[in-house]
């Protein structure tokens, strides 16, 4: 393969990672608002939102099992994509709970499969992944920036139900461009000789919670994921409480990612230089500082304090999220480190939205008072799970090793 080869294909995987992710992007941040505007109860909202983390489930072993060994990656992302877009933008013009569950149900168990694949699709097709993939990665998190942008248009100030349902309509179209995009990336045949699913490698993954440390890291993983899923629950109609009007929401949101992308590029270094321990703790440190600062400031005079704290989304991800899938690269045995990182993905992408889901919709309902809902006390709760995090950590969480030898790579934005 040339130099000019190995570019081009590198940038083709780069604009497929924008597509991929910017589907998610489009609907992630207005899709509780908007089943409020529904008047879907907590439930039927624990439900919707559950349906993207049920399929994180099902497809960590679909994608390992079934798509990689049957498909070549471009068909199967060409047809979980036309399907999936469909089903999005038949999801926009439902309005009663069972058919609009029904449809983004479908779309969720045909897109999550394609995360994976998307990623197999990459390492198998760069000519130095290691390299490579952190720059293609990138992507996904430009992705989610920019497709905020198209709904200061779409939009109004107040935006309705009518309005809103763009955030499917605009997922399903991006979901149609990246189907046909998708055949033109490079062939890449189905890997008939790919691992199987090694159920003693998960079993030994699963008896390494009997290790104190391991323990400590899976519980307070699973109280991070739940309130980190639990910020794109409350934040678009606590964004719009404090003055930012209904078209510049996901905008806002965005800088998150925009920092993600800053705080990835020094993780390496401060990792290094603090360790595990005091990197992780620092993650979790952000989510406090964060809602605690909605909890406390949460009104319009302190609007620019708002905005201005979403930057902390860049280190409550990279800090500790990606801190942990590097750490069970480097600190677990090599025989169970894909079931291991399987493990916590299912806290980080399944489990922890499917519970954040169902505990902040309550929480929202619980603290409805006549004026609105008291966001001072709803946020009081993450505020919380977050410092018993930070204690738990600093108390229990002691690691073989204080920091990495080497640190490279990258991770999904969220």
């Amino acid at each position: 393969m040339s130099q000019d080869q190995a570019s081009s294909i590198k940038f083709k995987l780069f604009l497929m990672m924008i597509l991929e992710i910017a589907i998610w992007g489009a609907w992630q941040i207005k899709i509780f608002g908007y089943m409020a505007m529904l008047n879907f109860t907590p439930d039927q909202q624990w439900l919707v939102g559950s349906a993207f983390g049920i399929a994180s489930i099902i497809g960590i072993f679909f994608s390992n099992q079934f798509a990689d060994r049957n498909f070549s990656a471009e068909r199967f992302l060409a047809f979980s994509h036309v399907v999936g877009g469909i089903a999005l933008v038949a999801t926009a013009y439902q309005k009663e709970f069972w058919p609009f569950f029904g449809c983004f149900l479908v779309y969720c168990l045909l897109y999550v499969p394609t995360i994976s694949v998307t990623n197999s699709l990459a390492f198998a097709n760069l000519k130095d992944p290691a390299k490579d993939f952190g720059f293609v990665r990138m992507g996904g998190t430009i992705g989610w920036i920019i497709v905020s942008w198209p709904f200061i248009f779409l939009l109004g100030e107040k935006a309705n139900v009518e309005q809103t349902k763009w955030v499917f309509i605009v997922a399903g179209i991006i979901s149609f461009v990246l189907a046909a995009f998708s055949l033109t990336l490079p062939h890449t045949p189905p890997r008939r000789d790919a691992e199987g699913m090694d159920k003693s490698a998960w079993l030994k993954a699963l008896r390494l919670l009997g290790i104190p440390y391991v323990l400590v890291l899976f519980v307070v993983t699973f109280i991070d994921s739940t309130i980190h899923n639990g910020y794109f629950v409350v934040i678009d109609g606590f964004l719009q409480k404090v003055g930012i009007s209904a078209n510049m929401s996901m905008v806002v949101s965005s800088i998150g990612q925009v920092a993600e992308i800053v705080t990835m590029l020094v993780l390496g270094t401060v990792l290094k230089r603090l360790g595990w321990k005091a990197t992780l703790i620092i993650g979790i440190i952000g989510h406090a500082v964060r809602f605690g600062i909605f909890a406390f400031f949460g009104t319009p005079d302190h609007q620019w304090l708002i905005i201005a704290i979403q930057v902390l989304h860049g280190i409550c991800y990279a800090f500790y999220f990606v801190t942990v899938y590097i750490f069970v690269d480097a600190v677990f045995p090599k025989d169970v480190r894909t079931s291991a990182q399987g493990l916590f993905n299912l806290l980080i992408l399944g489990v922890g939205m499917v519970v954040a889901s169902k505990v902040f919709p309550a929480l929202m309902e619980k603290y409805k008072t006549a004026e609105g809902i008291d966001y001072h006390r709803l946020f009081l709760v993450p505020s919380g799970l977050a410092l018993l995090g930070i204690l738990m950590l600093a108390i229990f969480f002691k690691p073989p090793t204080h920091g990495p030898e080497d640190v490279g790579g990258s991770s999904a934005p969220h």
